[in-house]
C-alpha cells in the first residue's frame, strides 16, 4: 500500500510518534470512551448513585439537562454510549465515501457537540478559573471557600469527562473526515493546492484581527470585577455588593479577573515572537523554538470552557438577553471571545505547523 493513500505508515517505526499518529488510534480511544459512560449508565438505570444530571444535580437549573431523571436519562445514557462505541469504531475502519460514512460522520459530530457545548455548563469556568487562585491562596486559608466542594464538585468532574469524551469524538470525526477524503490524517492536506485562506500569509493576516478580539473581549468582565473590588456597584446593586464586600469574596473576584487579564495577554502569544521562541526571560529555555501544541492545546481548551460559560449565561437570562442585556453584561460576550479564541488558535496552527512530518507535504 502506498505511503499517499496511508501517510501514517511513515511514522510507525518510531516509537515517539504516537501522538502523531493519533488517528489511526483516536476512533478506538472515542469507543472505549463510549463504553465506559455506557456502563456508567446501565449503573445508574439499575438504581446505582451519582446520576450527575437533573435530580442528581445540586445544581439544576445551571444545566442544559437539569430537568431529566434518572430513570429516564440513564437507560438513554446507556444505549448511547454502546452505539457510541460500535459508531467509533466504524469511523476507524471506513475508507470511502457512502452513507454509511455520511452517518457515522454525522453521528461523530453531533456526539462531540453534545459532550462539549451542551453538557458543560458555566460550573465549568468557575473551576478552571478559581484553580490557580485557591492553589496560591490555600496555605493562607484563602478564599473562604472550600473549592473542591464548591467548584470542583462531582457534577463539575463529571463534565470535564464528558468533555474529555467530546474532544475524542472531535477527533474521530476529523480523522474520519480526512480518510474518505484520502488525505493525510495527520494534518489533511492531500495532493491538491490549499485553500488559499489555509496558507501562512492568509492566515497571519485574519488571524491577527481574531486574536485582537479575544485580547479585548475579557476585559469587559475582568473591568467589571475589578470595579466591585474597589466599591464600585457596576452592573450589580449596591446589597449584593455590600455582601460580597462582607464575606470577603469580591477578593476571590478581583483574582478571578486578574486570572482572565492574565489569560488575555497570553492570546497576544499567538502572533507574538514569543508565542514562536522562548523570550529571554525563561530560564533555560531562551531562544528555543515554541512547540505549537504548547500554545494550541490550552487555547483549545479555553475556547470550549468560555463557549460553554457564555452560552449558559446567556441561556439562564434567555428574556434579558433578547432586551439587549448583554450590552452591559460582559459575560453575555463570551461566545464571542470563545470564536475568536477559537479562530486565532486556528490561524495559529496554520502558520505554525509547516512541513508535515508524516506525509511531507507543505
Amino acid at each position: 500500500m502506498d505511503t499517499v493513500k496511508n501517510p501514517l505508515l511513515q511514522a510507525t517505526g518510531n516509537p515517539s510518534s504516537r501522538v502523531v499518529r493519533w488517528p489511526s488510534w483516536i476512533g478506538y480511544a472515542a469507543a472505549a470512551w463510549s463504553l465506559v459512560y455506557g456502563l456508567l449508565g446501565l449503573y445508574w438505570a439499575l438504581g446505582g448513585s451519582g446520576f450527575p444530571f437533573g435530580e442528581g444535580d445540586s445544581q439544576p437549573n445551571m444545566s442544559f439537562l437539569g430537568g431529566i431523571h434518572a430513570n429516564s436519562g440513564a437507560p438513554v445514557i446507556a444505549v448511547l454510549g454502546f452505539v457510541g462505541a460500535l459508531v467509533a469504531v466504524a469511523a476507524t475502519r471506513l475508507q470511502q465515501k457512502g452513507v454509511v460514512h455520511a452517518a457515522v460522520l454525522a453521528f461523530a459530530c453531533a456526539a462531540s457537540a453534545i459532550l462539549l457545548i451542551a453538557i458543560p455548563d458555566a460550573r465549568v469556568i468557575m473551576a478552571v478559573g478559581y484553580a490557580p487562585i485557591c492553589l496560591i491562596g490555600a496555605p493562607f486559608g484563602w478564599p473562604p471557600v472550600n473549592y473542591w466542594e464548591k467548584a470542583l464538585s462531582w457534577e463539575v468532574i463529571n463534565q470535564f469527562i464528558c468533555m474529555a469524551g467530546g474532544f475524542l469524538w472531535a477527533g474521530t470525526a476529523l480523522a474520519s473526515y480526512r480518510r474518505s477524503r484520502q488525505a493525510c490524517g495527520s494534518c489533511g492536506r492531500t495532493g491538491s493546492a490549499a485553500a488559499s485562506w489555509t496558507t501562512p500569509e492568509a492566515a497571519a493576516r485574519w488571524g491577527r484581527w481574531a486574536v485582537y478580539v479575544a485580547f479585548i473581549l475579557p476585559f469587559g468582565y475582568a473591568g467589571m470585577r475589578w470595579a466591585w473590588a474597589f466599591g464600585i456597584s457596576l452592573g450589580i446593586d449596591r446589597e449584593l455588593l455590600q455582601e460580597l464586600h462582607t464575606n470577603g469574596l469580591w477578593l476571590a473576584g478581583a483574582g478571578l479577573a486578574t486570572v482572565a487579564a492574565g489569560g488575555s495577554v497570553l492570546t497576544l502569544g499567538l502572533i507574538q515572537r514569543w508565542g514562536e521562541i522562548f523570550p529571554r526571560w525563561t530560564l533555560g529555555l531562551s531562544g528555543k523554538r515554541v512547540p505549537p501544541a504548547l500554545a494550541i492545546v490550552p487555547a483549545t481548551f479555553i475556547t470550549v470552557v468560555v463557549m460553554t460559560g457564555g452560552l449558559t449565561v446567556i441561556r439562564m437570562n434567555w428574556s434579558g438577553f433578547l432586551s439587549g442585556a448583554f450590552m452591559t453584561n460582559p459575560m453575555m460576550w463570551w461566545p464571542v471571545w470563545g470564536i475568536s479564541l477559537g479562530a486565532a488558535t486556528l490561524a495559529y496552527y496554520y502558520r505554525r505547523r509547516g512541513q508535515c512530518s508524516v506525509c511531507g507535504r507543505e
